[in-house]
């Protein structure tokens, strides 16, 4: 139990550090860590930086640059593991996540169809369209007010091949200079980043990760089961549109401004299970400062390993496949479930 609280401690402050640092991580030569330490300081004892370096270049990078993409990073991280978690509590499934269910794709042609066409914002297509992929993969999955695990896997696996399939559809039919930032945006990246994009996707995703918060204690009761939640005086059907709905807002505006992050919201909620364990009431917070953080770590990499900027999609995909075949091993599913 200390060793929880105490990890539970670290991982509440370890987020600051990580921004901090953040800060002094990039590929640009102009802002290099012993010129930013040179701007903080000059401008700590004087307002002014020194003439050694260039003050409003390296403002501009630090404030204009980079700041923004952190907190977006941050932002998008978090969400889409608060999300997973909450829907792995409702549904009851350790293998459900906002990319299992359909959401990612559903929402990812909902944004690819606004940005090719401008006919509704990209954030209210993206939430319309991950809600109906959802919808689409419970009730299909959904036989005899009963669900099975593995019925909602493939439900889920169907729906998003068949979102993918418009998808292309809709890079098919657009113009070709939309067409290569709707692909660039389908890996899963964050390079686009801005102020304007935080601000737009700040709103909607903050209300989803609020009634969440809200819905912890809920979601403990959720996870026991409709006959426990009915016995606990709790409406079973009505609190999981809720969390449903505060999910789905959530993941799909974090979806609009990243694209698709594969596995995360299926990989940081069990991380984050496995450190302080499935008490929803103390995890629901901690994803979304461990999983903010975490992408942030590894939007860093992506865009420090190489000369070119890896997506952090691809990254996400390449940590989240081994991550669930070993839950799908552990969890022993079968054909009878």
């Amino acid at each position: 139990m200390k060793n929880t609280k105490l990890l539970a401690i670290v991982l509440y402050s370890l987020p600051i550090p990580v921004i901090l640092m953040s800060l002094f991580t990039g590929p640009s030569e102009m802002a290099s860590t012993s010129s930013i330490f040179a701007y903080f300081k000059d401008f700590l004892i004087s307002g002014t930086a020194g003439k050694a370096i260039d003050f409003q270049t390296i403002q501009a990078i630090l404030f204009e640059v980079r700041l923004p993409r952190i907190l977006l990073a941050f932002l998008v991280g978090g969400a889409l593991s608060v999300s997973g978690n909450s829907l792995q509590a409702i549904f009851r499934n350790p293998l459900v996540s906002p990319y299992v269910l359909g959401l990612s794709s559903g929402a990812a042609f909902g944004a690819a169809l606004a940005l090719a066409w401008a006919f509704i914002p990209v954030q209210l297509s993206a939430f319309l369209f991950g809600l109906l992929a959802v919808a689409f993969s419970y009730f299909a999955a959904r036989k005899h007010k009963s669900l099975s695990i593995v019925s909602l896997i493939l439900s889920g696996v169907i729906v998003t091949g068949i979102f993918t399939a418009l998808l292309t559809v809709v890079q098919f039919l657009s113009d070709p200079f939309k067409l290569q930032s709707i692909v660039h945006w389908t890996m899963g990246n964050l390079h686009n980043a801005s102020w304007k994009l935080f601000n737009a996707s700040a709103f909607p995703v903050l209300a989803g990760l609020i009634i969440l918060f809200m819905m912890r204690w809920r979601l403990n009761v959720l996870a026991l089961g409709d006959e426990e939640a009915l016995t606990s005086g709790i409406n079973p059907v009505r609190n999981k549109l809720i969390v449903l709905v505060a999910a789905t807002l959530a993941s799909s505006a974090a979806v609009s401004v990243a694209g698709i992050i594969g596995l995360y919201g299926l990989i940081v909620p069990h991380m984050v299970r496995m450190m302080v364990g499935p008490d929803n009431r103390q995890s629901t917070l901690l994803n979304f400062l461990f999983g903010g953080m975490f992408l942030l770590i590894i939007d860093d990499f992506s865009r420090t390993i190489a000369g070119f900027e890896i997506p952090v999609g691809v990254i996400t995909m390449l940590i989240g496949a081994p991550f669930f075949l070993y839950l799908m091993k552990k969890t022993n599913i079968g054909w009878e479930q």
